[in-house]
């Protein structure tokens, strides 16, 4: 078993949860169940596939969370950009988050990359 702790994809994956927990606090009320809940939903299952894979026994299973948490790495970046296009949410607001979440996409591609080349 991973310390996946030590990764720092879980690490930027924690820090997007907390932003993200702390954006939703400014969308209305009548998102509550919409975009509200699918940004933190999205949010919370990157860090969260990460840890889940590195408790698997080969690299395959591995890469296949890792997979999973970069969709969900594009799936928060969409609900972001849609967001800030029915101007629920600042452009200003967003444009740190949303950097953090493309380089979070970025580096969970690196790693699967990586566990690509030593499988």
């Amino acid at each position: 078993m991973k310390n996946y702790k030590e990764l720092r994809i879980w690490q930027q994956g924690m820090t997007i949860v907390k932003e993200v927990y702390l954006m939703a606090q400014n969308i209305p009320d009548q998102e509550k169940y919409g975009l509200r809940s699918q940004i933190t939903r999205a949010a919370v299952s990157i860090p969260s596939n990460i840890a889940e894979g590195s408790s698997r026994d080969s690299d395959k299973d591995y890469k296949g969370f890792l997979e999973i948490a970069l969709g969900s790495a594009f799936e928060l970046e969409t609900q972001l950009l849609i967001l800030e296009d029915i101007t629920i949410i600042d452009k200003g607001k967003s444009a740190s988050l949303l950097e953090l979440v493309v380089g979070e996409q970025k580096m969970i591609h690196s790693f699967i990359n990586k566990l690509r080349a030593i499988s």
